[in-house]
């Protein structure tokens, strides 16, 4: 009786030690399963999104900039740079171009992801005004920077004074349908004066400089941030002045073109020379093309307002740009990615 008694305790003591062993690995498999669903889920969900991200994103970004004597250059070089340096994936090279009018031709042609632009030549462009022919569209705005103060340049034994001076003059008007043609013709207008009452000269400013310098032109239209290193360069060799404008003329230039604001240059614009004169200017802004993710874009807006000393450290200019600021004098719709950034602020 007793063997039969030992012998029934064994037997349920190895069937509750099998039971429990069955049911340890059915709960581990369970747990493993649910965990590797978890994980295999959410791992398709993460790697979808960044998959799909890393899909869309361009990482070869090419930021169109202006003359490498201009502003345009280094401040657009500055921001490639914080773009490769601050965002994983992107590799971006900040490229000498022909400035506005060229680089909305090359962004919509889709030859480039970035560009440095006037504010007014963003518009003509989308508009199809002015020096567009057609409809040149495919960008959006980014974020507009500082004035590109309109100077007319001559030295100081021109005798050339005001912009009625002009008439007669051997003027230099900038590159034919270049923003600086374009701001040449709306100031002459203003004063009633077309390229009949000048002889036109089509030329950059580093071209305009070297002809100040040899007398072949008495003034030249210079459309550019200040203090402009063409401008400072032709100073330290002859005696330069700037021609302002009236207050009447620059009221009626503002009122008739809305993106051009006033500016009063002093004695401390340039090192080299007083200045003082007071004149319009259109915005400098940053464009990006349409067709850029807007996740992209968000994270390369972001890069740069969170590294804007490098911009002032890159140019002056750099100083005037601001979150505060950013969308001043936007002229265009703004990139869906910088808008989010800035909804966010």
């Amino acid at each position: 009786m007793k063997k039969f008694n030992l012998l029934l305790v064994l037997l349920l003591s190895l069937g509750l030690l099998f039971l429990a062993a069955c049911g340890g690995d059915n709960a581990d498999d369970a747990n493993e399963s649910d965990s590797g669903s978890e994980g295999d889920s959410g791992s398709e969900e993460s790697g979808g999104e960044e998959a799909s991200a890393g899909e869309d994103w361009v990482e070869n970004v090419t930021l169109l900039t202006g003359g490498e004597a201009g502003t345009y250059y280094p401040l657009g070089v500055a921001m490639a740079d914080i773009m490769t340096e601050n965002v994983d994936g992107v590799s971006a090279n900040g490229v000498s171009s022909g400035a506005s009018v060229v680089n909305a031709n090359e962004l919509s042609d889709g030859n480039a992801e970035f560009g440095l632009l006037q504010n007014d030549i963003a518009y003509y462009a989308h508009d199809g005004s002015h020096m567009f022919e057609e409809v040149v569209d495919g960008f959006s705005g980014v974020f507009t920077m500082y004035p590109e103060t309109i100077q007319i340049v001559t030295l100081a034994d021109t005798g050339i004074e005001t912009v009625e001076d002009l008439k007669g003059k051997r003027v230099a008007v900038g590159d034919v349908g270049s923003g600086t043609e374009a701001n040449a013709n709306q100031i002459l207008g203003a004063y009633d004066i077309t390229y009949e009452d000048i002889n036109e000269e089509f030329m950059g400013f580093g071209d305009a400089s070297t002809a100040l310098q040899d007398g072949n032109i008495d003034a030249a239209f210079v459309t550019a941030g200040t203090p402009t290193a063409s401008i400072q360069e032709l100073a330290a060799s002859a005696d330069v002045k700037i021609v302002g404008l009236s207050d009447e003329k620059i009221d009626q230039l503002i009122e008739e073109y809305p993106y051009y604001t006033r500016v009063d240059l002093d004695e401390n614009t340039y090192d080299s020379f007083d200045a003082t004169a007071s004149t319009v200017a259109p915005l400098a802004m940053l464009v990006v093309r349409d067709d850029l993710p807007e996740d992209q874009v968000y994270e390369l807006t972001k890069a740069i307002f969170d590294n804007l000393d490098d911009l002032a450290n890159a140019h002056v200019r750099g100083e005037d740009i601001t979150l505060e600021s950013a969308q001043d004098g936007m002229s265009i719709d703004l990139h869906p990615g910088a808008k989010k950034f800035y909804d966010e602020q």
